[in-house]
C-alpha cells in the first residue's frame, strides 16, 4: 500500500495522478485505499481481483455495480460514480512519483502490524485477509555451474554425465576438442586430436564414442574432421532446484540433503509425468528405456572431467530479489513463477523467499534480462497480441504511462490504441490496467 507521511502539504498532485480516484484529502492530508482486500473478498461476482503489483483491479465485465464493495470498505475509499467503481488502489505508484514533496511512500511493510490491528479493531463481519511476511531474506541452493568465459562447449561433461543432466547445443560433424577419443582409444593412438596411424588398430572405438560425430574413416584410415572456425553453442544443465521433485506424485523424485534422487520403480506408476513439464531448463526427459534422464545427482563427474578448462564447479547460488534497472514491470516473472513467489513493484519486484526455490524460470523468461540467472537457457517473446476493449477502458492513461515501447496512444476521440509495429507483447499494460480492459497473449520460444 501507499501511505502519506507527515511531509504532506495537501497540494493534491497525488490525487490528480491517481487513475482510480483512490486518494482523497482528510484534514489537509492525503489518505488512500489501504489495499486490504476486503472488497475482493466480499465481491459476490469475483469482479475484484488482486493484480501482480499486490493492488486490486475491477473486471468491469463481471461487475454489476451491486455496491457491496463500497459498503464493505473499512476506510470508506470506494465509491460508485458514472456506473464505475472507483477508489480501489491498483498500486501503480503514480502517486509516489507525482508528489512534489516526496510525502507518498510504498510502506506496507513498515506499518503492516498497525494496519492489521486497526482493521481487526473495527471488528468487521468480513474477514480481512492477512499478509504474511516472509521469514527468509534470500534464497540459495548448491549446484554445478558452468563458467561461460571458460567453457568451450566441447561436450566432454555431457559425455561423462551419468544421468544426461547436461545438454550442449553445438553444430555436429566437427571436432570440439573434448578429448573423449583419447580417453577411449585402447592403444593410445590419439593425442591432442591427432591420430597416429602407426598405432591405430582401426577398432573404431573413437568413432563410436565421439560426442560430436567428428571422426570418420577414409581408405582404412581414421580421420578427425577439424572446424574451419570456432564452434559456437549453448550448454544447459540441471539447476538442482527441485521443482521436479515438488510435483512428483509417486515419490519417485525427491530431494535428499539438497540433492535429487530418483527411484524408477516408483516412476513406473505415473503415466502423466508432470515433472517433465515443469523443468525450467528442459534437461529432464524420458530415455529410450522409459526412465527419466536429465536430473543432476551432484556426483561431480562433470567437474572432474573438465580438468583442462575448469569451467564446471560446485557453487552456492544466492538471490536476494535484486533486479537491474532494466526492469520494465512487464509482469512476465510473476506470470511464469511456478511458486507464485513474485509480486511486481514499479520498476522492480518483491520476492517471497519462503516460496521461491531459485528455479530461475523468471530470469529465463525476463525479456530485458533484468533478473540474474546462472543458466544459459533463454526464452524470448516470439509472438502475441494486445487488445484494448474500449467498453471497459476508463481512460486513465495508465497503459500509456507504463508501456516501455511507447506503443499505446490516445486518439482525438479519446480511445486507446495499440501500435502493433511497436508492441513487443510484454504485458506491462495488461498487468497495471485498473479496469482489466486489456487482453494480451504472448508466445515464448527458445532463443538461439
Amino acid at each position: 500500500m501507499f501511505i502519506t507521511t507527515a511531509k504532506c502539504e495537501g497540494i493534491g498532485e497525488c490525487i490528480k495522478a491517481c487513475p482510480t480516484d483512490a486518494i482523497r484529502l482528510i484534514d489537509g492530508k492525503a489518505f488512500s485505499c489501504i489495499t486490504c482486500g476486503a472488497c475482493a473478498d466480499a465481491c459476490p461476482n469475483k469482479a475484484i481481483q488482486q493484480n501482480k503489483y499486490g493492488g486490486f483491479v475491477i473486471d468491469r465485465a463481471k461487475c454489476n455495480l451491486c455496491g457491496i464493495c463500497e459498503y464493505t470498505c473499512p476506510v470508506n475509499s470506494i465509491k460508485i460514480e458514472d456506473n464505475i467503481v472507483k477508489g480501489i488502489c491498483a498500486r501503480c505508484g503514480l502517486c509516489e512519483e507525482a508528489c512534489p514533496v516526496n510525502a507518498r511512500i510504498d510502506a506496507f511493510d513498515l506499518i503492516e502490524e498497525r494496519q492489521l490491528k486497526f482493521l481487526e479493531a473495527l471488528d468487521f463481519a468480513v474477514k480481512i485477509p492477512k499478509r504474511r511476511k516472509p521469514l527468509k531474506k534470500e534464497v540459495k541452493r548448491t549446484n554445478v555451474i558452468t563458467d561461460p568465459e571458460k567453457c568451450t562447449k566441447c561436450r566432454r561433461c555431457q559425455y561423462y554425465c551419468p544421468t544426461g543432466a547436461i545438454i550442449v547445443d553445438l553444430e555436429e560433424g566437427f571436432c570440439s576438442e573434448c578429448r573423449v577419443c583419447e580417453d577411449v582409444c585402447p592403444v593410445g593412438a590419439i593425442k591432442d586430436t591427432t591420430i597416429d596411424p602407426e598405432k591405430c588398430t582401426l577398432c573404431l572405438k573413437c568413432m563410436e564414442e565421439c560426442p560430436n560425430n567428428a571422426i570418420y574413416t577414409d581408405d582404412f584410415t581414421v580421420q578427425i574432421r577439424k572446424p574451419e572456425k570456432e564452434l559456437e553453442g549453448v550448454i544447459v544443465s540441471c539447476l538442482n532446484c527441485g521443482l521436479c521433485t515438488s510435483v512428483c506424485e509417486t515419490g519417485a523424485l525427491k530431494m535428499v540433503d539438497g540433492k535429487i534422487r530418483y527411484d524408477p520403480s516408483l516412476c513406473e506408476e505415473c503415466e502423466e509425468k508432470p515433472c517433465l513439464d515443469v523443468c525450467p531448463v528442459g534437461t529432464l526427459r524420458l530415455g529410450p528405456d522409459g526412465r527419466l534422464k536429465g536430473y543432476c545427482v551432484s556426483c561431480g563427474k562433470c567437474v572432474e572431467s573438465c580438468d583442462i578448462y575448469e569451467a564446471r564447479s560446485f557453487q552456492e547460488v544466492k538471490w536476494d530479489g535484486t533486479v537491474s534497472e532494466d526492469c520494465i514491470s512487464c509482469g512476465t516473472c510473476a506470470e511464469v513463477c511456478p511458486k507464485d513467489a513474485i509480486t511486481l513493484k514499479k520498476g522492480s519486484i518483491e520476492v517471497d523467499f519462503d516460496k521461491c526455490i531459485l528455479c530461475e524460470k523468471c530470469g529465463i523468461h525476463c525479456p530485458t534480462d533484468a533478473i540474474p540467472k546462472t543458466t544459459m537457457r533463454k526464452k524470448s517473446i516470439k509472438d502475441g497480441f494486445t487488445l484494448i476493449d474500449d467498453r471497459l477502458c476508463i481512460k486513465c492513461g495508465l497503459c500509456i504511462e507504463t508501456c516501455p515501447e511507447d506503443a499505446i496512444t490516445k486518439t482525438p476521440e479519446n480511445i486507446m490504441v495499440v501500435d502493433e509495429d511497436k508492441c513487443v507483447y510484454c504485458g506491462a499494460c495488461n498487468n497495471i490496467c485498473p479496469a482489466k480492459a486489456i487482453l494480451s497473449e504472448r508466445e515464448f520460444s527458445l532463443s538461439k
